[in-house]
């Protein structure tokens, strides 16, 4: 889809599609209201800076918009997602050790965090992401959810390429 085919869309079907990008209402609203782009390059440009602009609470919305990972199945069902490109991973092929790991670090993480863990994990094995699992779990609050806005950055900013298709 080009700028311009997005530009023609109506209202809802605008809204829908950059909710898709990231789960944040009050994202979704601020790029509503904005001047439409003139190239992908300042669509990218006013993303970010409406994702950092918005508030903790905003933020959070975002973050419980991803899928949840509360048992192994939804664990598979998120790598599942993750492969067909309505997540964010490049996880192939997880062993049930790893994939049994990464579900009690998510339980962890959310317990420790309130929210779960975000991650731009394109391109990533399953081990990779345990070790960023468990590294980030030794992380103060306010240190984890600088991270983790900046990992949902990457995420929307990856999910706008695949609905301009860059």
């Amino acid at each position: 889809m080009t700028i311009a085919q997005f530009d023609r869309l109506g209202m809802e079907q605008k809204k829908k599609l950059l909710y898709e990008c990231c789960g944040s209402s009050a994202w979704v609203d601020r790029m509503l209201a904005i001047p439409a782009a003139e190239d992908l390059i300042d669509l990218f440009e006013d993303a970010e800076e409406c994702w950092y602009s918005l508030s903790e609470n905003d933020w959070k919305e975002a973050f419980f918009n991803h899928l949840h990972v509360s048992d192994l199945e939804s664990l598979k069902k998120r790598i599942s997602a993750d492969q067909t490109g309505h997540g964010d991973s490049g996880t192939v092929n997880a062993s049930e050790q790893t994939l049994q790991a990464l579900l009690e670090g998510n339980k962890t993480y959310e317990e420790k965090f309130g929210y779960t863990f975000v991650a731009s994990s394109a391109g990533k094995s399953a081990v990779e992401i345990l070790g960023m699992l468990t590294a980030r779990l030794q992380n103060k609050p306010q240190t984890e959810l600088t991270i983790a806005v900046s990992e949902q950055n990457k995420i929307t900013q990856r999910r706008l390429e695949r609905l301009f298709d860059v």
